[in-house]
């Protein structure tokens, strides 16, 4: 199907000007933007007067599924929400019910233009056929841990799901080094070296967890994913709220991508992520995501958006701090590029 938008404001993201013009499709691919405009056979000419068209926003964290448990087990620290509240409950999921809450958390992501999402959950075959079903992008990230899933087995996920649906991928992950004990983590490095993979955890949520890592490695999680070699062929970490300054030379020195979650941070009081300085210290590549909405409470990109911004105001005592363009490029290049998907970064031909 043809379409055209006409009398559009359009922020393409490739630079921070507004075009006063139209944009045109031809089946899932952008053939036009700019502001002259264009004659042909289209399908459906849309006027889109008083309209501002942006790339999609890309929520380059998130388990969706956990819309379940939704504001349950509030104000509680993240170990005892995570191990006393949020796992026995995930134990009694069912693939069905993965589907059902997936497509559920999908439908809250399109009322604030999120068109794609990271998704670290379990059930993938469940989840990977309500995203299809519904035609909604996902990226699965892998999320083993010690109480579930094997390197062996997020091979052959990492196979089954890039050969799935032009609507799926599939990246490395796993839940956080404080969940993974040792001999999986190098497993899970060589998988990356061997597949030649970005990989992706959380990381340096809370001071409780770097605090973890020094008592039984004497280095931070950054430090020890990278001397593994988990980071030869990028990926990044989520939350990374508290990186000391030598974890940001490795961001920085391997081009990783630091994926933050204010909301989230925020109720679960991890704390504020250092943006701002890892800006100055040379990192260059940043996203945004949602997190659960167990941990969030909503999946708003534009509340996400707000809360990087503000609360990056309010650490720098700076009001100019992290501004708006910045913010808007991590939720949608940003997020893009951290998930690996190409061509949906921009709005361009092609």
């Amino acid at each position: 199907m043809k379409l055209r938008f006409y009398n559009a404001k359009i922020l393409t993201m490739e630079s921070e000007s507004v075009i006063n013009g139209e944009l045109c499709t031809d089946g899932g691919r952008i053939t036009y933007v700019g502001e002259t405009a264009q004659a042909g056979d289209f399908d459906r000419e849309i006027d889109l007067s008083g309209n501002l068209i942006i790339p999609g926003f890309k929520n380059a964290h998130a388990h969706t599924a956990m819309t379940f448990l939704r504001s349950y087990a509030d104000d509680l620290p993240l170990n005892d929400w995570l191990y006393n509240q949020v796992f026995p409950h995930e134990a009694k999921l069912t693939e069905e019910a993965v589907y059902t809450f997936t497509q559920l958390g999908n439908m809250e992501y399109l009322t604030s233009g999120i068109t794609a999402s990271f998704d670290m959950y379990m059930k993938l075959p469940a989840c990977a056929k309500a995203n299809v079903d519904m035609g909604f992008r996902t990226v699965i990230c892998g999320s083993i841990n010690d109480f579930g899933g094997t390197v062996e087995g997020m091979e052959e996920e990492y196979d089954t799901y890039n050969n799935y649906n032009p609507l799926i991928s599939y990246q490395l992950g796993f839940h956080a080094e404080y969940t993974t004990k040792r001999e999986t983590l190098e497993g899970m490095a060589k998988l990356s070296q061997r597949k030649k993979a970005p990989l992706f955890a959380h990381n340096s949520e809370t001071k409780a967890e770097v605090d973890g890592c020094f008592e039984r490695y004497n280095m931070s999680p950054t430090q020890l994913f990278d001397k593994l070699g988990m980071f030869e062929y990028g990926g990044g970490g989520f939350h990374c709220v508290w990186f000391d300054e030598h974890d940001m030379e490795i961001f920085r020195e391997k081009n990783l991508f630091m994926v933050t979650n204010p909301a989230s941070n925020l109720k679960l009081a991890s704390g504020v992520a250092p943006i701002c300085e890892m800006k100055r210290r040379g990192m260059k590549n940043f996203a945004i995501g949602t997190d659960g909405p167990a941990s969030n409470n909503c999946l708003d990109m534009f509340r996400e958006m707000f809360l990087v911004a503000g609360l990056q105001k309010v650490k720098e005592n700076d009001a100019a701090a992290c501004p708006a363009f910045g913010v808007l490029e991590m939720a949608t290049k940003g997020g893009a590029l951290a998930m690996g998907l190409r061509g949906c970064d921009v709005l361009a031909a092609g």
